[in-house]
């Protein structure tokens, strides 16, 4: 049962908080998510943050028994609202607990009570395993899992993430200057006061990333997000090379092109990460960081 309130003294009411804007793959997570918030054993409430102008109407009705629905008004110039629209769904969260994931999320069986659990012993934050829902990216898949081979974890995103919410407040929230990297921003400044993050990795997620052109496109505004946060938190800078390589390595690679008139070879050395990606698939993955190059290179040369 869905609650609004935790009942005195009791069990943390537990937010769900879900981002949106003309997805249509919401109403299969609402699905699913309401599936697992009724079976709960804490309270809890599920909070989604449209900004789709009505358009998704009709999973609003559809859902409007479960589901607490925020209409959100775009701030004028500003195109991009995902900070902008998880931090309203947290400050009308009533919860003690925030949980986020994303519109397009399958979430498999006791992902919640995985999650939230750490959560009710002595942890603030959790970040549970976001595998892709198809076999055709399984880049992403990986690189998740590698992510959470630690029992802790130095960077997490939103789409399978809880935390209390002191949290939240001790950072002041995602950062609104963002349009794309506010989450692993937000990652790194709550490390950075000292919270850890507890992987767990057996509360499972199963994300659509989209076709070709949709992956491409997130792997470009990936590259540009990386500058920006490499930028903001310079501190960074000095352990670049060795924790974020793909920031320096591929946009160098891309200045270096026009060496290739008198050094032929010089595209070959794409075949490094070729081979040792290739059990993700060589040609996808090179392709993967190359536009991410472009983005991280489009960010430096936009400065």
């Amino acid at each position: 049962m869905l609650e609004n309130d935790s009942p005195p003294g009791g069990a943390p009411l537990v937010s769900i908080v879900i981002i949106s804007k003309d997805e249509q793959s919401l109403d299969g997570t609402l699905t699913a998510v309401s599936a697992q918030a009724q079976a709960h054993k804490e309270p809890c409430e599920i909070v989604v943050v449209d900004a789709s102008d009505g358009r998704l109407e009709n999973i609003r009705v559809k859902h409007e028994e479960h589901v607490r629905w925020i209409q959100f008004a775009r701030p004028l110039g500003v195109h991009v609202t995902i900070p902008h629209q998880r931090n309203e769904g947290v400050r009308l969260a009533r919860g003690g607990i925030i949980v986020f994931t994303d519109a397009g999320c399958q979430p498999e069986e006791s992902w919640l009570a995985r999650l939230v659990e750490p959560l009710l012993g002595n942890e603030k934050i959790t970040f549970g395993l976001t595998l892709a829902a198809s076999s055709g990216t399984k880049l992403y898949s990986r690189r998740a899992q590698q992510a959470l081979e630690a029992r802790y974890v130095e960077e997490f995103s939103t789409g399978n993430l809880a935390f209390h919410p002191e949290v939240f407040e001790a950072v002041g929230g995602f950062d609104e200057a963002f349009a794309y990297g506010s989450d692993v921003d937000f990652s790194w400044r709550v490390i950075g006061m000292g919270y850890r993050c507890r992987s767990v990795p057996d509360a499972v997620v199963r994300h659509d990333w989209g076709k070709g052109r949709r992956q491409l496109r997130r792997s470009y505004v990936y590259g540009q997000a990386r500058v920006r946060l490499h930028r903001k938190h310079n501190s960074s800078l000095v352990r670049m090379l060795r924790n974020d390589p793909m920031v320096i390595v591929y946009p160098v690679f891309l200045v270096g092109l026009p060496i290739t008139f008198f050094f032929p070879f010089y595209p070959a050395l794409l075949l490094v990460p070729a081979w040792r990606n290739r059990a993700d698939g060589a040609v996808s993955v090179v392709v993967d960081h190359l536009v991410f190059g472009v983005g991280a290179l489009a960010e430096l040369i936009n400065r």
